[in-house]
Protein backbone atom coordinates (compact mmCIF):
# COMPACT_ATOMS: atom_id res chain seq x y z
CA UNK A 1 0.00 0.00 0.00
CA UNK A 2 1.46 3.33 -1.08
CA UNK A 3 0.74 6.75 0.45
CA UNK A 4 -1.93 8.89 -1.19
CA UNK A 5 -4.52 11.44 -0.17
CA UNK A 6 -6.59 10.33 -3.18
CA UNK A 7 -6.10 6.56 -3.15
CA UNK A 8 -6.58 4.33 -6.16
CA UNK A 9 -7.23 0.60 -6.12
CA UNK A 10 -5.88 -2.29 -8.19
CA UNK A 11 -9.11 -4.25 -7.73
CA UNK A 12 -11.40 -3.08 -10.58
CA UNK A 13 -14.57 -3.60 -8.57
CA UNK A 14 -13.32 -1.50 -5.66
CA UNK A 15 -12.01 1.18 -7.99
CA UNK A 16 -15.35 1.45 -9.81
CA UNK A 17 -17.37 1.63 -6.59
CA UNK A 18 -15.07 4.24 -5.05
CA UNK A 19 -15.24 6.46 -8.13
CA UNK A 20 -19.04 6.25 -8.28
CA UNK A 21 -19.28 7.00 -4.57
CA UNK A 22 -16.98 10.01 -4.87
CA UNK A 23 -19.09 11.35 -7.74
CA UNK A 24 -22.26 11.06 -5.67
CA UNK A 25 -20.75 12.55 -2.50
CA UNK A 26 -19.06 15.47 -4.25
CA UNK A 27 -21.89 16.10 -6.70
CA UNK A 28 -25.50 15.24 -6.04
CA UNK A 29 -25.24 14.92 -2.24
CA UNK A 30 -23.20 18.12 -1.93
CA UNK A 31 -25.87 19.97 -3.94
CA UNK A 32 -28.63 18.48 -1.77
CA UNK A 33 -26.97 19.72 1.43
CA UNK A 34 -26.22 23.14 -0.02
CA UNK A 35 -29.80 23.65 -1.22
CA UNK A 36 -31.14 22.85 2.26
CA UNK A 37 -28.43 24.72 4.18
CA UNK A 38 -27.41 21.58 6.08
CA UNK A 39 -24.32 21.95 8.31
CA UNK A 40 -22.84 19.76 11.06
CA UNK A 41 -24.80 21.79 13.63
CA UNK A 42 -28.15 21.39 11.86
CA UNK A 43 -30.83 19.61 13.87
CA UNK A 44 -31.63 17.00 11.25
CA UNK A 45 -35.14 15.75 10.60
CA UNK A 46 -36.29 12.40 9.30
CA UNK A 47 -37.41 14.30 6.19
CA UNK A 48 -33.80 15.35 5.57
CA UNK A 49 -32.52 11.79 5.74
CA UNK A 50 -35.15 9.74 3.92
CA UNK A 51 -34.42 11.13 0.42
CA UNK A 52 -30.74 10.26 0.91
CA UNK A 53 -31.59 6.72 2.05
CA UNK A 54 -33.79 6.19 -0.99
CA UNK A 55 -31.40 7.76 -3.50
CA UNK A 56 -28.46 5.84 -2.06
CA UNK A 57 -30.51 2.65 -2.37
CA UNK A 58 -31.26 3.46 -6.02
CA UNK A 59 -27.54 3.92 -6.65
CA UNK A 60 -26.73 0.63 -4.96
CA UNK A 61 -24.87 2.04 -1.96
CA UNK A 62 -27.44 1.64 0.82
CA UNK A 63 -26.74 -1.77 2.33
CA UNK A 64 -24.09 -2.48 -0.29
CA UNK A 65 -22.18 -4.72 2.14
CA UNK A 66 -25.10 -7.16 2.45
CA UNK A 67 -25.41 -10.50 0.64
CA UNK A 68 -26.93 -10.34 -2.83
CA UNK A 69 -30.14 -11.99 -1.58
CA UNK A 70 -30.81 -8.78 0.36
CA UNK A 71 -29.94 -6.49 -2.52
CA UNK A 72 -26.30 -5.93 -1.56
CA UNK A 73 -23.04 -6.61 -3.37
CA UNK A 74 -21.66 -9.06 -0.78
CA UNK A 75 -18.54 -6.92 -0.32
CA UNK A 76 -15.36 -8.05 1.33
CA UNK A 77 -14.38 -6.19 4.50
CA UNK A 78 -11.58 -4.47 2.59
CA UNK A 79 -13.97 -3.24 -0.09
CA UNK A 80 -16.43 -1.96 2.49
CA UNK A 81 -13.58 -0.20 4.31
CA UNK A 82 -12.55 1.61 1.14
CA UNK A 83 -16.09 2.99 0.80
CA UNK A 84 -16.27 3.94 4.48
CA UNK A 85 -12.99 5.82 4.11
CA UNK A 86 -14.50 7.87 1.28
CA UNK A 87 -17.51 8.60 3.48
CA UNK A 88 -15.18 10.04 6.13
CA UNK A 89 -13.08 11.95 3.59
CA UNK A 90 -16.02 13.56 1.79
CA UNK A 91 -16.84 16.30 4.27
CA UNK A 92 -20.55 15.67 3.64
CA UNK A 93 -22.81 16.03 6.68
CA UNK A 94 -25.22 13.33 5.46
CA UNK A 95 -22.53 10.92 4.29
CA UNK A 96 -23.43 8.65 7.21
CA UNK A 97 -26.75 7.97 5.47
CA UNK A 98 -25.28 6.69 2.22
CA UNK A 99 -24.13 3.21 3.27
CA UNK A 100 -26.71 2.91 6.04
CA UNK A 101 -24.80 3.95 9.16
CA UNK A 102 -27.51 6.35 10.31
CA UNK A 103 -30.41 4.10 11.21
CA UNK A 104 -29.92 1.73 8.31
CA UNK A 105 -28.38 -1.66 7.46
CA UNK A 106 -24.95 -0.85 8.93
CA UNK A 107 -26.57 0.36 12.16
CA UNK A 108 -28.54 -2.85 12.52
CA UNK A 109 -25.34 -4.82 12.47
CA UNK A 110 -25.16 -8.55 11.98
CA UNK A 111 -28.63 -9.38 13.27
CA UNK A 112 -30.09 -10.68 10.01
CA UNK A 113 -28.88 -14.18 10.78
CA UNK A 114 -30.65 -14.11 14.17
CA UNK A 115 -33.99 -12.85 12.83
CA UNK A 116 -37.09 -14.96 12.28
CA UNK A 117 -38.98 -14.72 8.96
CA UNK A 118 -41.58 -12.52 10.68
CA UNK A 119 -38.87 -10.20 12.04
CA UNK A 120 -37.27 -9.98 8.62
CA UNK A 121 -40.56 -9.08 6.93
CA UNK A 122 -41.71 -6.60 9.58
CA UNK A 123 -38.46 -4.91 10.57
CA UNK A 124 -35.29 -5.76 8.70
CA UNK A 125 -36.28 -5.94 5.04
CA UNK A 126 -38.10 -2.56 5.28
CA UNK A 127 -34.95 -1.27 7.01
CA UNK A 128 -32.80 -2.44 4.10
CA UNK A 129 -35.18 -0.75 1.64
CA UNK A 130 -34.93 2.56 3.51
CA UNK A 131 -38.57 2.42 4.59
CA UNK A 132 -37.85 2.00 8.31
CA UNK A 133 -34.95 2.99 10.55
CA UNK A 134 -33.52 1.59 13.77
CA UNK A 135 -31.22 2.48 16.64
CA UNK A 136 -29.13 0.23 18.85
CA UNK A 137 -29.79 0.60 22.59
CA UNK A 138 -27.18 -1.05 24.79
CA UNK A 139 -25.44 1.70 26.78
CA UNK A 140 -26.71 3.01 30.12
CA UNK A 141 -25.46 5.81 32.34
CA UNK A 142 -23.61 3.41 34.66
CA UNK A 143 -23.06 0.65 32.10
CA UNK A 144 -20.71 1.82 29.37
CA UNK A 145 -17.64 -0.35 28.97
CA UNK A 146 -19.03 -2.64 31.68
CA UNK A 147 -22.20 -3.65 29.88
CA UNK A 148 -22.88 -6.37 32.45
CA UNK A 149 -23.81 -3.63 34.92
CA UNK A 150 -26.90 -2.67 32.93
CA UNK A 151 -30.09 -2.24 34.89
CA UNK A 152 -32.69 -2.44 32.14
CA UNK A 153 -34.70 -5.54 32.99
CA UNK A 154 -37.02 -7.82 31.04
CA UNK A 155 -39.79 -9.55 33.01
CA UNK A 156 -41.65 -12.44 31.29
CA UNK A 157 -45.37 -11.68 31.05
CA UNK A 158 -47.62 -14.16 29.29
CA UNK A 159 -46.68 -14.36 25.65
CA UNK A 160 -44.21 -11.51 25.92
CA UNK A 161 -42.03 -9.40 28.18
CA UNK A 162 -42.22 -6.17 30.18
CA UNK A 163 -39.12 -3.97 29.75
CA UNK A 164 -38.12 -1.24 32.20
CA UNK A 165 -34.95 0.82 32.03
CA UNK A 166 -33.20 3.88 30.64
CA UNK A 167 -30.85 3.64 27.65
CA UNK A 168 -28.53 6.48 26.59
CA UNK A 169 -26.44 7.29 23.51
CA UNK A 170 -28.81 5.55 21.13
CA UNK A 171 -27.36 6.88 17.88
CA UNK A 172 -29.99 7.50 15.18
CA UNK A 173 -32.68 7.46 17.88
CA UNK A 174 -34.21 10.77 16.70
CA UNK A 175 -34.98 9.18 13.32
CA UNK A 176 -35.69 5.57 14.26
CA UNK A 177 -38.91 3.53 14.15
CA UNK A 178 -37.63 0.72 16.34
CA UNK A 179 -34.73 -0.07 18.64
CA UNK A 180 -32.63 -3.16 19.21
CA UNK A 181 -32.70 -3.22 23.02
CA UNK A 182 -30.56 -5.44 25.24
CA UNK A 183 -31.96 -6.12 28.73
CA UNK A 184 -31.12 -8.32 31.69
CA UNK A 185 -33.57 -11.11 32.32
CA UNK A 186 -35.38 -10.61 35.63
CA UNK A 187 -34.23 -12.93 38.39
CA UNK A 188 -30.70 -13.39 37.00
CA UNK A 189 -27.53 -11.77 38.26
CA UNK A 190 -29.21 -10.52 41.43
CA UNK A 191 -27.44 -12.76 43.94
CA UNK A 192 -23.69 -12.89 44.47
CA UNK A 193 -22.18 -15.38 42.05
CA UNK A 194 -25.38 -15.58 39.99
CA UNK A 195 -24.62 -15.07 36.30
CA UNK A 196 -26.82 -12.44 34.65
CA UNK A 197 -28.55 -13.41 31.42
CA UNK A 198 -29.23 -10.83 28.74
CA UNK A 199 -31.69 -10.91 25.86
CA UNK A 200 -32.16 -8.73 22.77
CA UNK A 201 -35.53 -7.38 21.65
CA UNK A 202 -36.96 -5.44 18.72
CA UNK A 203 -38.90 -2.61 20.34
CA UNK A 204 -41.26 -0.35 18.41
CA UNK A 205 -40.53 3.15 19.64
CA UNK A 206 -44.19 4.16 19.54
CA UNK A 207 -45.15 1.34 21.93
CA UNK A 208 -47.00 2.25 25.15
CA UNK A 209 -44.45 2.65 27.92
CA UNK A 210 -41.65 3.67 25.53
CA UNK A 211 -40.42 7.27 25.25
CA UNK A 212 -37.75 8.74 23.00
CA UNK A 213 -36.13 11.87 24.42
CA UNK A 214 -33.31 14.08 23.20
CA UNK A 215 -30.03 12.60 24.28
CA UNK A 216 -26.91 14.46 25.34
CA UNK A 217 -25.33 16.47 22.53
CA UNK A 218 -21.82 15.13 21.91
CA UNK A 219 -18.86 17.47 21.51
CA UNK A 220 -19.16 17.10 17.72
CA UNK A 221 -22.39 19.13 18.05
CA UNK A 222 -24.44 16.61 16.09
CA UNK A 223 -28.04 16.01 17.14
CA UNK A 224 -28.15 12.28 16.48
CA UNK A 225 -28.46 10.76 19.97
CA UNK A 226 -31.52 9.77 21.98
CA UNK A 227 -32.40 8.37 25.36
CA UNK A 228 -34.77 5.41 25.17
CA UNK A 229 -36.89 5.24 28.33
CA UNK A 230 -38.84 2.04 28.96
CA UNK A 231 -41.49 1.97 31.68
CA UNK A 232 -43.21 -1.42 31.84
CA UNK A 233 -43.13 -1.50 28.02
CA UNK A 234 -44.74 -4.66 26.65
CA UNK A 235 -42.82 -6.46 23.90
CA UNK A 236 -44.35 -9.58 22.31
CA UNK A 237 -42.37 -12.82 22.38
CA UNK A 238 -42.21 -12.68 18.58
CA UNK A 239 -39.85 -9.70 18.96
CA UNK A 240 -37.22 -11.63 20.93
CA UNK A 241 -34.04 -11.81 18.83
CA UNK A 242 -32.52 -15.27 19.03
CA UNK A 243 -33.00 -17.13 22.30
CA UNK A 244 -33.30 -15.83 25.84
CA UNK A 245 -29.84 -15.24 27.27
CA UNK A 246 -28.21 -14.63 23.87
CA UNK A 247 -28.53 -10.85 23.95
CA UNK A 248 -24.91 -9.95 24.62
CA UNK A 249 -23.65 -12.51 22.13
CA UNK A 250 -25.92 -11.01 19.50
CA UNK A 251 -25.05 -7.45 20.46
CA UNK A 252 -21.30 -7.96 20.70
CA UNK A 253 -20.88 -10.88 18.32
CA UNK A 254 -19.11 -8.82 15.66
CA UNK A 255 -17.16 -6.62 18.05
CA UNK A 256 -13.79 -7.36 16.43
CA UNK A 257 -15.12 -6.69 12.94
CA UNK A 258 -16.98 -3.55 13.99
CA UNK A 259 -13.93 -2.25 15.85
CA UNK A 260 -11.91 -2.55 12.66
CA UNK A 261 -14.61 -1.09 10.43
CA UNK A 262 -14.87 2.08 12.52
CA UNK A 263 -11.25 2.86 11.66
CA UNK A 264 -11.60 3.62 7.91
CA UNK A 265 -14.20 6.32 8.51
CA UNK A 266 -11.87 8.06 10.96
CA UNK A 267 -8.97 7.59 8.55
CA UNK A 268 -11.08 9.30 5.90
CA UNK A 269 -11.75 12.28 8.15
CA UNK A 270 -8.05 12.44 8.98
CA UNK A 271 -7.16 12.28 5.29
CA UNK A 272 -9.43 15.24 4.66
CA UNK A 273 -7.81 17.19 7.50
CA UNK A 274 -4.36 16.63 6.02
CA UNK A 275 -5.56 17.75 2.58
CA UNK A 276 -7.14 20.91 4.04
CA UNK A 277 -3.98 21.61 6.01
CA UNK A 278 -1.76 21.26 2.95
CA UNK A 279 -4.04 23.66 1.06
CA UNK A 280 -3.74 26.08 3.97
CA UNK A 281 0.06 25.90 4.04
CA UNK A 282 0.30 26.48 0.30
CA UNK A 283 -1.99 29.54 0.22
CA UNK A 284 -1.30 31.19 3.58
CA UNK A 285 1.48 33.74 3.25
CA UNK A 286 3.96 34.62 6.02
CA UNK A 287 6.38 37.52 6.41
CA UNK A 288 8.22 38.04 3.14
CA UNK A 289 5.29 36.73 1.10
CA UNK A 290 6.35 33.10 1.14
CA UNK A 291 3.82 30.30 1.63
CA UNK A 292 3.58 28.85 5.12
CA UNK A 293 4.77 25.50 3.75
CA UNK A 294 8.23 26.99 3.09
CA UNK A 295 8.88 27.15 6.85
CA UNK A 296 10.84 24.11 8.03
CA UNK A 297 8.85 23.87 11.26
CA UNK A 298 5.65 23.53 9.23
CA UNK A 299 7.27 21.06 6.83
CA UNK A 300 8.18 18.83 9.76
CA UNK A 301 4.65 18.97 11.11
CA UNK A 302 2.98 17.97 7.84
CA UNK A 303 5.62 15.26 7.31
CA UNK A 304 4.78 13.73 10.69
CA UNK A 305 1.05 14.03 10.00
CA UNK A 306 1.36 12.21 6.69
CA UNK A 307 3.61 9.52 8.18
CA UNK A 308 1.22 8.83 11.07
CA UNK A 309 -1.66 8.59 8.61
CA UNK A 310 0.22 6.18 6.34
CA UNK A 311 1.12 3.92 9.26
CA UNK A 312 -2.43 3.90 10.65
CA UNK A 313 -4.00 3.24 7.24
CA UNK A 314 -1.52 0.51 6.34
CA UNK A 315 -2.04 -1.45 9.55
CA UNK A 316 -5.82 -1.16 9.27
CA UNK A 317 -6.00 -2.52 5.74
CA UNK A 318 -3.51 -5.27 6.58
CA UNK A 319 -5.79 -6.42 9.40
CA UNK A 320 -8.85 -6.20 7.14
CA UNK A 321 -7.13 -8.33 4.50
CA UNK A 322 -6.42 -10.95 7.15
CA UNK A 323 -10.07 -10.82 8.24
CA UNK A 324 -11.11 -11.40 4.63
CA UNK A 325 -8.97 -14.55 4.74
CA UNK A 326 -10.95 -15.69 7.82
CA UNK A 327 -7.93 -15.32 10.09
CA UNK A 328 -8.22 -14.34 13.77
CA UNK A 329 -7.41 -10.64 14.24
CA UNK A 330 -8.48 -9.94 17.83
CA UNK A 331 -5.19 -8.34 18.83
CA UNK A 332 -4.82 -6.56 15.50
CA UNK A 333 -8.29 -5.02 15.77
CA UNK A 334 -7.49 -3.69 19.24
CA UNK A 335 -4.16 -2.33 18.00
CA UNK A 336 -5.77 -0.66 14.99
CA UNK A 337 -8.49 1.00 17.07
CA UNK A 338 -5.85 2.26 19.51
CA UNK A 339 -3.35 3.48 16.94
CA UNK A 340 -5.89 5.01 14.56
CA UNK A 341 -7.61 6.88 17.40
CA UNK A 342 -4.39 8.23 18.90
CA UNK A 343 -2.79 9.03 15.52
CA UNK A 344 -5.89 10.79 14.22
CA UNK A 345 -6.00 12.92 17.36
CA UNK A 346 -2.34 13.93 16.99
CA UNK A 347 -2.87 14.77 13.32
CA UNK A 348 -5.94 16.90 14.00
CA UNK A 349 -4.22 18.65 16.88
CA UNK A 350 -1.42 19.69 14.54
CA UNK A 351 -3.95 20.68 11.87
CA UNK A 352 -5.58 23.07 14.34
CA UNK A 353 -2.17 24.43 15.31
CA UNK A 354 -1.22 25.11 11.70
CA UNK A 355 -4.56 26.77 10.95
CA UNK A 356 -4.05 29.11 13.91
CA UNK A 357 -7.00 31.22 14.98
CA UNK A 358 -9.12 29.92 12.10
CA UNK A 359 -8.63 26.40 13.43
CA UNK A 360 -10.16 27.50 16.72
CA UNK A 361 -13.22 29.09 15.14
CA UNK A 362 -16.59 27.36 15.08
CA UNK A 363 -17.75 26.98 11.51
CA UNK A 364 -14.26 26.13 10.32
CA UNK A 365 -14.12 22.54 9.08
CA UNK A 366 -10.82 21.79 10.83
CA UNK A 367 -12.30 22.83 14.17
CA UNK A 368 -15.26 20.50 13.58
CA UNK A 369 -13.04 17.61 12.49
CA UNK A 370 -10.92 18.04 15.62
CA UNK A 371 -13.99 17.65 17.83
CA UNK A 372 -15.29 14.74 15.76
CA UNK A 373 -12.01 12.83 15.77
CA UNK A 374 -11.37 13.49 19.47
CA UNK A 375 -14.46 11.45 20.28
CA UNK A 376 -13.00 8.34 18.66
CA UNK A 377 -10.49 7.96 21.52
CA UNK A 378 -13.50 7.20 23.74
CA UNK A 379 -16.28 5.83 21.52
CA UNK A 380 -16.46 2.11 20.68
CA UNK A 381 -14.05 1.44 23.54
CA UNK A 382 -11.57 3.90 25.06
CA UNK A 383 -7.88 3.77 24.23
CA UNK A 384 -7.30 2.41 27.73
CA UNK A 385 -9.75 -0.45 27.10
CA UNK A 386 -7.88 -1.29 23.88
CA UNK A 387 -4.58 -1.35 25.77
CA UNK A 388 -6.07 -3.63 28.40
CA UNK A 389 -7.23 -6.04 25.71
CA UNK A 390 -3.89 -6.03 23.90
CA UNK A 391 -1.95 -6.67 27.11
CA UNK A 392 -4.31 -9.51 28.08
CA UNK A 393 -3.89 -11.21 24.71
CA UNK A 394 -0.11 -10.82 24.90
CA UNK A 395 -0.01 -12.25 28.43
CA UNK A 396 -2.10 -15.32 27.68
CA UNK A 397 -1.28 -16.09 24.05
CA UNK A 398 2.46 -15.49 23.88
Amino acid sequence: MTFSLHPTYDDPRTAELVERLRDYLDGELADYERERGITPATRLRRADLEPVWHRSRELGFYGIHLPEEYGGHDLTYTQLAALKEEIGASGRVLAHCVLGDMGGPLRAGDILKHATPQQLDTYLLPLIRGERACCFSLTETDAGSDVRSMRTVAVPDGNGYRLTGHKVFSSAGPFADFAIVVARMAGTGEAEGDKPLFSAFLVDLDSPGCRVEDGATPMSGEHIESDIILDDCYVPAANLLGEEGEGLRIALGRVTTNRLLHCPTVLGATRRAIALTLDRTRTRKVAGGQPLLMMQAIQHKVADMATDFYAARSMTYTALAALDESREVHAEALMCKLFVAESAFRILDEAVQIHGKEGLTQGNEIEYLFRKVRMFRVLTGTSEIQRNGIAKLLAFNH
